[in-house]
């Protein structure tokens, strides 16, 4: 006679260092606090639950008596806490110090708050490296869990996915749990009883000496934040009708995964490939690589054999993310280059404040970009900056670097020179373009480099095929999703063309034509570089002056032609009320709208989420225009266009020798009362 099948639920919440505060109360109405004071009514059913350092930090300040059921739960040994990485890193993508570092807060922080120390851990984007297991087995953690996905590409069949495994990496074990993909699919979108009579079927597939684990741990957003699962979860009843069905259910126990994994063995020793979760395989590819990954994907659906042979069917990893996009891979490098200046700080310097910064600037949401806008969102990449200038000042007022120096940060084969003035910091890429790619303010903790350009992604096929808007339930359940098709905003086939140079400041043309140059060797405090078109000699020098950044151009006097400079500014308010343009006393509009000048002198960029401004000036009249750089993404309510800067372009014709171009940049304090 079968045992009852062991459900092991768990859910992960999680919500990005630096998101808006509207976002979050929002998902605390809709999801959080619903999901808990559910949970709470049937103290019978058990499940593990994670939220990542930085939500719980905020949901126990903003909302202590919801966190206040969760510590009750856990008290009654309903709930089992999982860890994780504090601001939920990528674990396989920081150094081992910061691994350790990471897990250790998390779970002293879950220890002290709510009164348990975590044996298990979820791993972030379920991204398996088998170099995290020594980092994990050091702070105590027993098990992790991974997608069922991870063990068929390791050849386990499906039917022997119903229990935990057993890893080791460098004479260190760690116990591995695979979720269930059908679970995942099913939970919340199918109707209750199906769902229940499904985890009943599993009680009859294996032998009585042997408990079947059924296993689920997936985003607790799916549970009230998710388009339509709100009313699908609570108005309409789907988590208590869950709950009571398995409840009543002769067939299926709830159970702690600490409670299983004491009670049973191991299934056997597994290596695990590096994977993440199966539709990372698409979304870390380049986009023809992409592409031809999901033709086949469909070619096999089509055919009727991909669910036997998917685990062959492999894409990309999560690291590709740092080939497809040099923006997240500049932010990573510079982490990388901070985690080490402060691993070789004396002790007796370390603050902190420090490390706090450090570990903020390792959350994982802005380095990728999947169905989530993630890297797209600039909220989330300012977020990681500000925790890196913040910490970089901090490192220098200690271990002072030199005004300039050169290296190739972004391991890229192109050296960046780097000059700072312990006020302002310019990094100048040495390509031909000879271009800002990143300009950071150290009183306001902000990089005005952080742009995104646009590239083609692959879910553009989508909108070029003119894919309806779609939100096809799936039986008597909801969509996921995944499985949507659906606009947030008009996307114009202009709105997708991909860059043809970078989106950095003081980008030069010369009729119409990108200016190339070549690099001389800084001198003293001057940065120059000379184009390498010997009939037009442009000469570019760039310099830095207490608050102020200094370009001045030097041209052939002889010269009867159009020169034109593209310099692209993340202001943090992007296209909302808080970003306007001041000219000569008045706002003639937002940073959000378009803008023409002519013979203009000066113009005030005002940034009320910054703080402060920018005050352009040129040293001779020029032709000004301003534009919204916005880039096309998807996230899972739809497609949308996401305003990343502002591109400011200035034009006049080469009549004089000189033209000098400055930003002034200024802080913005706000009046004590």
């Amino acid at each position: 006679m079968s045992q009852p099948v062991s459900l092991l639920f768990g859910v992960h919440a999680h919500q990005p260092v630096g998101n808006f505060p509207s976002v979050l109360i929002d998902a605390h109405l809709r999801c959080y606090k619903p999901f808990l004071q559910v949970l709470y009514r049937y103290p019978e059913f058990r499940f593990a639950v994670h939220f990542s350092g930085w939500l719980l930090d905020y949901l126990l300040l903003h909302y202590p008596e919801d966190m206040a059921l969760l510590r009750e739960m856990v008290a009654r040994n309903q709930v089992e806490l999982f860890g994780a990485g504090d601001t939920e890193p990528v674990l396989a993508v920081i150094p081992n110090r910061d691994r350790i570092g990471q897990i250790e807060t998390f779970s002293t922080k879950l220890a002290e708050k709510l009164g348990q120390r975590p044996q298990g851990a979820w791993l972030t984007e379920r991204v398996w490296e088998s170099t995290v297991v020594p980092a994990l087995t050091d702070c105590g953690i027993r098990y992790v869990i991974v997608d069922d996905y991870h063990f068929l590409c390791a050849g386990k069949t499906a039917a022997e996915l119903n229990g935990f495994f057993t890893t080791e990496e460098d004479s260190r074990k760690l116990d591995l749990f695979p979720i269930s993909e059908s679970l995942r699919y099913r939970i919340p979108f199918a109707p209750a009883d199906e769902t229940v009579a499904y985890l009943e079927s599993l009680a009859d597939l294996h032998p009585s000496h042997a408990r079947t684990a059924s296993i689920y741990f997936d985003d607790i957003e799916k549970f009230g934040i998710w388009p339509e699962t709100y009313q699908w979860v609570y108005e309409k009843g789907w988590l208590e009708q869950f709950i009571q069905k398995v409840l009543a259910s002769p067939k299926i126990r709830t159970q702690h995964y600490s409670e299983y994994h004491a009670s049973e063995k191991t299934r056997g020793i597994v290596y695990l490939p590096t994977v993440s979760y199966i539709e990372m395989n698409e979304w870390s590819l380049p986009a023809p690589s992409a592409n031809a990954y999901s033709d086949l994907i469909q070619q096999a659906k089509e055919q009727g054999w991909f669910e036997h042979k998917k685990a062959h069917l492999r894409g990309g990893i999560w690291k590709n993310f740092f080939s497809r996009y040099p923006e997240s891979n500049w932010m990573h490098k510079r982490m990388l280059s901070l985690s080490a200046r402060l691993a070789a700080l004396p002790q007796s310097l370390h603050k902190p404040l420090m490390l706090q910064k450090l570990y903020e600037s390792q959350a994982n949401d802005a380095y990728w970009h999947g169905l989530f806008g993630g890297l797209y969102l600039p909220h989330l990449r300012r977020a990681v900056y500000h925790a890196l200038v913040e910490l970089e000042a901090m490192l220098d007022a200690c271990s002072p670097r030199p005004p300039y120096f050169t290296e190739d940060t972004d391991l890229d084969g192109i050296e960046e020179t780097y000059c700072q003035n312990g006020l302002l910091q310019t990094v100048v890429k040495r390509d031909p373009y000879a271009s800002i790619c990143e300009l950071d303010a150290y009183a306001l903790g902000h990089n005005f480099g952080d742009t995104l350009r646009n590239q083609t992604e692959h879910y553009y096929r989508k909108i070029q095929s003119g894919g309806e808007d779609s939100s096809a339930h799936s039986g008597d359940g909801i969509a996921s999703a995944h499985d949507r098709v659906s606009y947030k905003h008009d996307i114009s086939a202009a709105d997708i063309v991909a860059d043809d140079h970078p989106r950095s400041l003081f980008v030069d043309r010369l009729d119409g034509l990108f200016v190339h140059y070549r690099n001389l060797e800084p001198v003293l405090e001057n940065q120059h570089y000379e184009s390498s078109n010997t009939a037009h000699p442009i000469r570019k020098y760039i310099t830095l002056h207490d608050h102020t950044l200094q370009v001045m151009y030097r041209f052939d006097v002889k010269m009867q032609s159009l020169f034109c400079t593209e310099i692209n500014l993340a202001m943090p308010s992007c296209d909302g009320m808080g970003g306007r343009y001041i000219h000569q006393g008045h706002v003639p509009c937002g940073f959000g709208q378009c803008l023409q000048l002519k013979d203009l002198i000066e113009i005030t960029l005002e940034d009320d989420t910054l703080g402060g401004s920018i005050v352009l000036k040129t040293s001779a009249s020029v032709s000004f225009q301003a534009q919204p750089h916005f880039s096309v993404s998807q996230s899972e309510s739809g497609f949308e266009k996401i305003m990343q800067a502002t591109t400011l372009l200035l034009e006049w014709p080469v009549t004089a020798q000189e033209l000098i171009i400055t930003l002034e940049i200024r802080r913005h304090f706000a009046l004590s009362t």
